[in-house]
């Protein structure tokens, strides 16, 4: 994952970019033969994808900086030197963005966009070597450093004295805004508890991890992540259970001893254990799920059910998607998938449990598709690695939302099935949720049925179909998304307040949230889910 200077990147309007108000992540039609498992044969093929004959080498930053043409591009990732030449054609942002980082530390610049990305195994073949480091360049700028100091009689003058502290009554201390935690036993118990400081969702702010004696609990709050890390001092139960306090911001993990003992600590803290970042900055942390069951969803699309670790507690919020990471052909892929509940209706027989220890992913498998294929190869029993939630969504954007209009294009129907429950179970100030549904023909139409069902049960609900290749018999909507349709569809009722959501292909989305504005709807109206 790539240090850079800190320009815009992607740059503003580039076909990477993700923004709340709507803009979606683009990628750029790649020509045929330059799939992602193309480059995998490409990569297998022996070629010399370095143009050093194997040799590793020590690349100074003069010599990085002259390796910045389209035909000679070499970036520095984290330390290690890539030439990425090849692979050019290859990249799904296009050329232009992978220039961005020719001939410098492109880190930062890749962190903004693909930090969940394995490029240490993309990108193994064309490893050039490690960035030397330059001692003296160090030892000059210290000695520049020092010669700027004024001098007085050959000496530098003493540090100026520290300003007087303002009194606390004109200044008051700033408010300590960083989570804590505390614990407390019992005879069969050990409780962890966190405190937020701030009022927090009913389910989904935590996930704990319990693997080989180590526990990981990490908070996330806003763009914040809290994390505490121990390797336990004695064993305890495979299961943990999570109990939250959302007014009042409190978390509290509870973990069953198998001995009834005393402990004196809890056990050895490890790796960035009790630390408050940006999210984004965290490692993404995977864990080992096992395929229980699939089922199919339409002619090519299925849906996956994963058991999550007996020691995992993780709910994935509305809106929120996880990495699916997988090895294919040597070669380490992961793609991002939001999970849908095992239903849209109403299920007496599930547990308030269930969705934080299983996940169900509805996925369409593409024949040429490296993962999706993958996936569909797995046996039941099989095992695959899960991110922790991502995404930037959240539920306060329906706050006093009264109209919820959604537009999904084929699988961008999946973070829509969530939130179409979501609201119309916990929003009382909703009055309508409508969903258009765009596909190519009644046969890929995902949840159908469920749909019906549940607009004929819910009068708050209402759903239309939009075919581009329908068939003579097909009565509903025909066509491609339009302004004529949206009309139709984003009317604002006398005080009313609206929010639209878009997700599909990334044509579908540029285009749709490109009419939403014309029709008026503001920035802080429209949200685009990633694609």
């Amino acid at each position: 994952m790539l240090n850079v200077p800190s320009q815009s990147f992607p740059a503003v309007g580039s076909q990477q970019r993700v923004a709340p108000s709507g803009q979606s992540r683009n990628k750029v039609a790649l020509k045929p033969g330059h799939s992602l498992m193309d480059w995998i044969r490409l990569t297998k093929s022996g070629r010399d994808m370095t143009g050093l004959r194997g040799r590793l080498i020590d690349v100074t930053e003069e010599e990085l900086r002259k390796h910045n043409k389209r035909n000679d591009c070499w970036t520095c990732i984290r330390g290690m030197v890539y030439n990425v030449t090849a692979y050019m054609d290859f990249h799904p942002g296009g050329e232009d963005e992978l220039m961005r980082a020719a001939g410098i530390d492109g880190t930062d610049l890749f962190d903004q966009v693909h930090r969940w990305v394995n490029y240490e195994s993309m990108l193994k073949e064309c490893l050039v070597g490690r960035m030397a480091t330059k001692v003296s360049a160090v030892i000059k700028a210290q000695s520049k450093k020092d010669e700027e100091k004024p001098q007085v009689n050959g000496l530098a003058p003493p540090p100026s004295p520290a300003p007087p502290p303002f009194p606390s009554a004109a200044l008051p201390p700033p408010k300590d805004t960083r989570p804590r935690y505390d614990w407390f036993q019992t005879d069969t118990t050990v409780n962890i508890v966190v405190y937020t400081k701030r009022k927090i969702p009913a389910a989904g702010s935590a996930v704990v991890d319990l693997i080989n004696g180590a526990l990981r609990i990490e908070v996330v709050l806003g763009k914040m992540s809290y994390l505490l890390h121990w390797r336990l001092p004695q064993e305890v139960e495979e299961h943990v259970s999570i109990h939250t306090a959302s007014a009042v911001g409190k978390i509290q993990v509870v973990l069953w001893k198998k001995a009834k003992a005393k402990w004196s600590e809890l056990g050895e803290q490890l790796d960035a254990h009790d630390t408050f970042e940006r999210q984004k900055d965290r490692e993404i942390c995977y864990r080992k799920c096992v395929l229980l069951a699939k089922t199919d969803v339409t002619h090519d699309t299925k849906l996956f059910c994963l058991q999550l670790p007996p020691g995992t507690h993780m709910h994935v919020p509305v809106g929120r998607h996880v990495y699916l990471r997988a090895s294919v052909q040597d070669s380490e892929v992961v793609k991002p998938y939001t999970p849908v509940d095992h239903t849209l209706l109403p299920d007496c027989s599930a547990t308030a449990g269930d969705g934080a220890h299983r996940l169900f992913l509805m996925i369409k498998v593409y024949p040429n598709g490296v993962l999706s294929s993958h996936l569909d190869s797995l046996s039941i029993g099989d095992s695959l690695a899960v991110s922790s939630p991502e995404g930037p969504f959240s539920l306060r954007l329906l706050r006093g939302i009264t109209q919820l209009y959604l537009l999904a294009a084929g699988t961008g129907f999946t973070p829509m099935a969530r939130l179409v429950h979501a609201a119309l179970t916990d929003l009382p100030t909703l009055r309508k949720t409508q969903l258009m549904f765009f596909n190519r023909q009644e046969r890929d139409i995902l949840w159908h049925s469920l749909l019906d069902q549940l607009a004929a049960k819910d009068p708050r609900f209402e759903v239309e179909y939009v075919l581009s290749e329908p068939s003579d018999s097909w009565t509903g909507r025909r066509g491609r998304v339009q302004t004529s349709m949206l009309t139709d569809l984003l009317v604002r009722p006398e005080g009313s307040k609206c929010l639209v959501c878009v997700c599909g292909p990334t044509a579908f989305t540029e285009l749709a949230v490109g009419l939403v504005k014309d029709l008026g709807f503001s920035d802080e109206e429209i949200h685009a889910f990633q694609g």
